[in-house]
C-alpha cells in the first residue's frame, strides 16, 4: 500500500496573478524593464525565430508550453492547444476552457493551421521538429508562422532517431526559465516572466532546505510507465527532469543511462535497491500502466517487484508525470518528493 502521496502544489503558482501585481507595485518607483523591440528575432533549437509583432493567437503543442502561457497571463492570446498529460495547472481551469482543445495528443498541421496563429509554441521537436510527426518548423513557416520550442528538448539532446531521444547534457531548470523569459520577451510581458521565475526559484530552494540532512543516504527510481505490464517499465535516465529533481534533493538515481526513458527489467531495478519507488499519474492512457492504480497493483503482485524493499515499506510516491518530464511542473516534483521523504522519516 503506498503511503507516501503529496498533493501536488501546482495550486501554489496561483498566487502568481497577485505576487505579479505586488511586484509591480514595488517596482513603481524604479526603472521599467526595456520593452520588446520588435522584429524580434531570437536563436531557438539552432534555427532563427523571428517574430514581427506581439503575438495575439498562438497555438501550444505541449500542455507545459501551454501552462507557461497561461502563467504568464497570457490566455486569452492562446487560440488552440494538444498535448496534454494531465488536468491543467490549479488555477486555470476555467481560462483553459475557453481554448479550443484541439487534440488530447498529437494534432493534425491543418487543425493547427486553421485555428490562423501568428505563433505556433512546441514543447517536444517529435511533434515540430526536424522529424516532427505534425510537421516541420520549415511548413509552418512557409505560411509564415513562427514556431518556438522549449529549449528544455533540444539544449544537449539529441532527438534524431525516435523515441524520446538521448540526453547527453544534465537538465537544469535554467531551460525552463529560459523559455519562460524568451516567451516573455516575445509577447512583451518581461516583467511577467522575471516574477514567475523568482517565484519558482524561491520554491525550489525551500524544498531543498526541508531535507537537506538527507543528502547522499537515499536513491530513487521513477517510473513513469509501461508500454506492457508484462514488458520493461520506460524509467527516467540520469539526465532527465527526474534526474535534476534526485539531484536537487541530494537523492541518487539507480538508473545509470543518457535515455531519457529508457527500458530497465524490474530484476535489474531490485538489484539496485532504490530507496523508494516514483510512480507517474497521469490521465493520458496511450498504456494500461498509465493509470497510477494499475502500476500500484503490479507493485504489489508482481513476484520480483513486490519484494523489493521500497514496496513492502510503502516508499512509493504519487507524482503528476507533467513534473517528470523537462516542465514548469518539475519544481512541484521537487517538493512533492521533498514532502514524501519527510513525511516518512527518511530525512533523519
Amino acid at each position: 500500500m503506498t503511503i507516501l502521496s503529496a498533493a501536488p502544489r501546482a495550486a501554489s503558482l496561483v498566487s502568481l496573478v497577485a505576487g505579479t501585481a505586488a511586484a509591480l507595485v514595488l517596482a513603481a518607483g524604479a526603472a521599467r524593464a526595456a520593452g520588446t523591440q520588435y522584429p524580434l528575432t531570437l536563436e531557438n533549437c539552432g534555427r532563427p525565430v523571428t517574430v514581427e509583432k506581439a503575438p495575439e493567437r498562438a497555438v501550444s503543442i505541449g500542455q507545459s508550453s501551454t501552462e507557461i502561457l497561461y502563467l504568464l497571463g497570457l490566455a486569452d492570446r492562446v487560440a488552440g492547444t494538444a498535448v496534454w498529460i494531465g488536468p491543467v495547472i490549479a488555477g486555470y481551469e476555467e481560462a483553459n476552457a475557453k481554448v479550443e482543445r484541439l487534440a488530447d495528443n498529437d494534432p493534425s498541421f491543418e487543425s493547427v493551421v486553421a485555428k490562423k496563429p501568428d505563433l505556433v509554441t512546441a514543447q517536444f521537436q517529435w511533434h515540430v521538429g526536424p522529424e516532427g510527426i505534425v510537421a516541420t518548423p520549415e511548413q509552418f513557416e512557409e505560411l509564415k508562422i513562427p514556431v518556438y520550442t522549449s529549449p528544455a528538448d533540444c539544449v544537449g539532446k539529441d532527438n534524431t532517431g525516435g523515441g524520446d531521444g538521448v540526453r547527453h547534457t544534465v537538465f537544469t531548470m535554467d531551460l525552463i526559465y529560459q523559455e519562460i523569459a524568451e516567451l516573455a520577451q516575445i509577447f512583451d510581458v518581461q516583467e511577467r516572466g522575471e516574477a514567475l521565475i523568482a517565484e519558482l526559484k524561491a520554491r525550489e530552494e525551500a524544498a531543498r532546505r526541508k531535507i537537506a540532512s538527507a543528502d547522499g543516504k537515499l536513491s530513487a527510481v521513477f517510473w513513469f510507465s509501461s508500454a506492457e505490464l508484462d514488458i520493461d517499465p520506460y524509467v527516467a535516465g540520469k539526465n532527465g527532469a527526474p534526474g535534476y529533481i534526485m539531484s536537487a534533493l541530494g537523492i541518487r538515481n539507480v538508473i545509470d543511462s543518457e535515455e531519457e526513458w529508457p527500458t530497465v527489467g524490474w530484476e535489474t531495478i531490485a538489484k539496485a535497491d532504490p530507496t523508494i519507488i516514483v510512480a507517474g499519474k497521469m490521465e493520458r492512457r496511450r498504456f494500461p500502466a498509465d493509470d497510477v492504480a494499475v502500476k500500484h497493483q503490479f507493485l504489489k503482485s508482481d513476484p520480483v517487484a513486490s519484494l523489493m524493499p521500497a514496496v513492502r515499506n510503502g516508499h512509493v510516491v504519487d507524482m503528476d508525470a507533467q513534473a517528470m518530464n523537462p516542465t514548469i511542473r518539475t519544481i512541484e516534483g521537487i517538493e512533492v518528493l521533498a514532502d514524501a521523504v519527510e513525511k516518512a522519516g527518511l530525512a533523519k
